[in-house]
């Protein structure tokens, strides 16, 4: 037998097949060196019943009959290094450690899942080129997931090799001292976490505490007991426009340092990781308000000396630093200053030729210091509600090749849920097994077709309809412009007046070239984009037990991004509903909406996320 090659996510950094097979027998021996390896024997256990239909046991004595062998050994010297075996005497896997056995079985489950009964003769070794392979899950804007969502979600991402989780944390948290910020969030408890940390390290994936520490704080400052705390307690001018409450604590104040440090006595006893990430990214006022003549005095070293007390106090609590680098980045003569034993957090969430030459130039400066760093890309799923293909693969390809080049020492895959959070959870899965493909073996993953590995690895869609129509209907940015940074004017024009629309879009409803635009014909022919993606959703065939909810948030994904386009065909002029009917359009979507975001997710936020739509309400009014 002479198999074509299989699909497998990540593909192995070696992989040769012969012309033999092994043919799995209906009983037999799982062989473990040691009692240590009962969890990962117990994954092809399972993996052997459920795709083989064969019941296997688990011993380590004596070794009769077919047997499945797993062992660590000395003789693979780097951390995580498998090597996988597949003749017609046996399989055997063999890991430098209990996480190298481990990912040894999550690729002999892929092709177990794949063949069934007969595999095809292999040879695998491989191993991982960032030690440190992470996602990290924001559930601080609206949406926090169940329990057992994320669970099912480690699971998902840990068959995949990923090996580190972040939680990013701004109040979801039950910080016992302070309650009134969580009171309405449906937060993490001390005992979610501290099962969620033991659940992770079974699978061999660090859970990571994530708390911001310094910006991003306005759902603190909004309180009468924390707002004296602002840095701009009467709001600011963003960058990019608008007037913003205030979001940032005075880093000159010592009472912003007690607040911070009594929330890491609080959160760091429940992880068993020794990485701390304090966050300290994009403190948009810092220096307009209170700190402002401290600020023009001494400039970057005010935020260096701040984080520097972050630091410290994280390292006497038995804790390694990380922390975002996008403010430190501004000031390179403060970076050698830099202790050694932070790490630099970079990140960057768009493609393409500029961000190519800025993850060059950022990687050199950080990697020039000695401090250790990662590479930090995102998803591409937030502000777009069903993804960006193109940009996701682009982002997580070009963090990976820098982050290669330059010697990161990790890869942290990044999905957030800004405004409001409405992209349903597994609009992320692309991204997701885009960056665990890249972080474990660029070289060998560079090709990867993402359809198949989603077909089987994240859909379990035995039509393979759901891989194609998730690539594709995130690329429905491509067609439709102007072309958006940090997402796609169909989801963001949604959260814009008719008034911001028409003053930021009026050219793009009527330009004539080859660009991508918002013209009725143009908008006309996207919606038939999105109404034949729904079309093909009843050709799928998922086995996962939720198939009937993903379907639902596809579903509703759609109905979203049409609701948008009949919204901007009015408001081009040409319109093909009603304010009435775009109105009872919405009512009936935002029901559904509810529905969905319950079925995954706690209901602290939810009312926060749906009032977004408030102001299409009053516009079909």
């Amino acid at each position: 037998m002479t198999p074509g090659t299989p699909v497998l996510l990540p593909i192995p950094r070696q992989l040769h097949l012969t012309n033999e097979q092994f043919d799995i027998t209906a009983q037999g021996l799982i062989w473990i060196d040691s009692p240590s390896l009962l969890f990962e024997a117990k994954r092809l256990q399972r993996a052997l019943n459920q795709f083989a239909d064969a019941e296997w046991e688990i011993g380590c004595g004596g070794q009769s009959g077919t047997v499945i062998r797993l062992a660590t050994t000395p003789s693979l010297n780097k951390a995580e290094h498998y090597r996988l075996n597949i003749s017609p005497s046996g399989v055997s896997i063999e890991g430098s450690d209990a996480a190298g056995v481990y990912y040894g079985v999550c690729t002999l489950n892929q092709l177990i899942q794949q063949y069934g009964r007969t595999l095809p003769g292999i040879q695998i070794e491989d191993w991982p080129d960032f030690r440190a392979r992470g996602v990290m899950l924001d559930i601080s804007r609206d949406k926090v997931p169940t329990l057992t969502i994320v669970m099912e979600l480690i699971d998902r991402l840990s068959t995949w090799k990923i090996n580190q989780l972040q939680l990013y944390m701004e109040h979801t948290f039950t910080y016992r001292k302070h309650p009134v910020v969580w009171a309405e969030a449906s937060p993490f408890t001390s005992q979610d976490i501290l099962e969620l940390d033991r659940y992770c390290r079974e699978r061999h994936v660090e859970l990571v505490p994530n708390q911001n520490s310094l910006g991003h704080m306005e759902r603190w400052l909004k309180h009468p007991a924390y707002h004296d705390l602002s840095e701009s307690p009467d709001g600011f001018e963003l960058p990019w426009g608008g007037f913003s409450p205030p979001t940032t604590l005075n880093p000159i104040d010592p009472r912003s340092l007690e607040l911070v440090f009594s929330l890491y006595d609080d959160l760091l006893p429940h992880f068993t990781s020794r990485n701390f990430n304090v966050g300290g990214d994009e403190p948009w006022e810092l220096g307009q308000g209170k700190s402002k003549s401290v600020v023009d005095e001494r400039g970057g070293r005010v935020y260096l000396d701040y984080l520097l007390k972050l630091h410290q106090a994280v390292t006497e609590r038995g804790f390694r630093t990380q922390f975002w680098a996008d403010i430190i980045l501004h000031y390179p003569d403060l970076i050698p200053e830099l202790p050694k034993d932070l790490t630099a957090m970079l990140w960057g969430y768009e493609g393409g030729e500029d961000a190519e030459a800025s993850w060059e130039a950022n990687c050199a400066i950080v990697a020039r210091s000695g401090i250790p760093f990662y590479v930090c890309p995102g998803t591409s799923s937030w502000n777009a509600l069903s993804g960006r293909t193109d940009n996701a693969i682009d982002n997580c390809r070009i963090t990976a090749v820098h982050g290669i080049r330059s010697g990161a020492v990790g890869y942290l895959n990044t999905d957030w849920g800004d405004r409001g959070h409405w992209q349903p959870l597994p609009v992320s899965d692309l991204g997701f097994a885009c960056g665990a493909a890249f972080s474990w073996c660029y070289q060998s993953n560079q090709s990867i077709w993402l359809p198949d590995a989603l077909n089987l690895f994240a859909y379990e869609d035995h039509a393979g309809v759901m891989g194609k129509l998730v690539y594709e209907l995130g690329n429905i940015y491509r067609h439709i412009g102007p072309l958006h940074i940090n997402g796609q004017v169909l989801a963001t024009s949604l959260q814009q007046t008719a008034d911001q629309v028409l003053e930021y879009y009026r050219d793009n409803f009527v330009q004539a070239d080859s660009q991508p635009d918002l013209r009725p014909a143009t908008l006309r022919r996207v919606l038939g984009m999105i109404d034949s993606a729904m079309g093909d959703f009843d050709r799928s065939n998922m086995q996962r037990p939720d198939a009937t909810l993903i379907r639902a948030e596809y579903g509703q994904v759609c109905n979203l991004l049409r609701h948008s386009i009949y919204r901007l065909l009015g408001l081009a002029g040409d319109p093909e509903k009603s304010s009435a009917e775009l109105h009872a359009d919405l009512m009936g979507l935002l029901q559904i909406q509810r529905e969905n975001w319950l079925a995954r997710n706690r209901p602290g936020g939810l009312e926060d996320s749906i009032q977004r739509f408030n102001h299409l309400f009053a516009e079909y009014r």
